[in-house]
């Protein structure tokens, strides 16, 4: 299926690059501030933006992450606004996509959630607790809504394995780029670059590489042997960082830019 962020991958591999692929959690500082902030690293050059779909319990996620969705979940952020943040990102001109464990799209209705997402112009779903195993349910729902299903693989991943959850992933393949939690990182796990070649000699869908990257380097040397370039909690930290809106804004922006000539050089 060709969704937004298919054709996105397509058209930067045609150019000879990586997809600059920005995270931030929906509601966080506040929805409206959420919303600003995408713009922010839109404006900066990031191609496609994932919007974290803020939980409790967040297994995967490190602490600049986990702060910030304790405050989207103060602020009484639910599935509403992630469709809403969803719709004014795509309204920006960029791909779309979720981040979410799989407990709140069963809470709302697996076809329902599916169904909602397409209709406010999402490309996907990432969901990194999901087995492949255990997606009877979503499989149906997203292909019958046309929304990518993206599965998140690690350097544990088996050789057996793998090509069982790479052939389930449509739009890109996430690679968690070492074992851990989120979080940006001295350098990139040099796992990354092997773990980006042992799923490619299982499928041609894109790859696209997340956990630890902050930099223009670290960007610039994942853009080398991958699609995207995933790149969350940097941007987060700009704003728990700075002493204002205002200030946290222009630092993403700033931030964005400097990425997306990373990826680009």
């Amino acid at each position: 299926m060709s969704s937004p962020l298919a054709q996105l991958l397509e058209r930067v591999r045609s150019e000879n690059r990586a997809a600059l692929i920005g995270y931030m959690p929906a509601g966080f500082p506040t929805k409206e501030e959420c919303i600003q902030a995408i713009q922010a690293m839109v404006d900066g050059g990031v191609d496609a933006v994932e919007i974290g779909y803020p939980y409790s319990d967040p297994v995967m996620d490190g602490p600049v992450i986990q702060a910030a969705a304790e405050l989207s979940l103060e602020n009484g952020t639910g599935a509403q606004d992630v469709f809403d943040i969803v719709e004014a990102t795509v309204a920006m001109g960029v791909p779309a996509v979720v981040m979410t464990y799989w407990n709140p799209i069963e809470r709302y209705g697996v076809e329902k959630f599916a169904a909602e997402l397409a209709r406010r112009g999402g490309s996907g779903v990432i969901t990194p607790d999901l087995t492949v195993e255990e997606s009877a349910g979503w499989k149906s729902a997203s292909e019958s809504n046309e929304i990518n299903r993206i599965y998140v693989v690690a350097p544990s991943t088996s050789e057996a394995r793998m090509p069982l959850v790479t052939s389930q992933c449509s739009g890109f393949v996430y690679a968690a780029s070492l074992m851990g939690v989120t979080g940006t990182r001295t350098s990139v796990s040099g796992s990354a670059r092997d773990l980006v070649a042992r799923i490619r000699s299982t499928t041609d869908t894109p790859v696209a590489v997340g956990l630890g990257v902050s930099t223009k380097e670290q960007a610039h040397e994942v853009a080398a042997y991958a699609d995207g370039v995933i790149v969350g909690s940097a941007f987060i930290r700009q704003l728990q960082e700075s002493s204002s809106i205002h200030e946290g804004l222009a630092k993403v922006t700033a931030l964005a830019q400097s990425l997306a000539e990373g990826v680009r050089r």
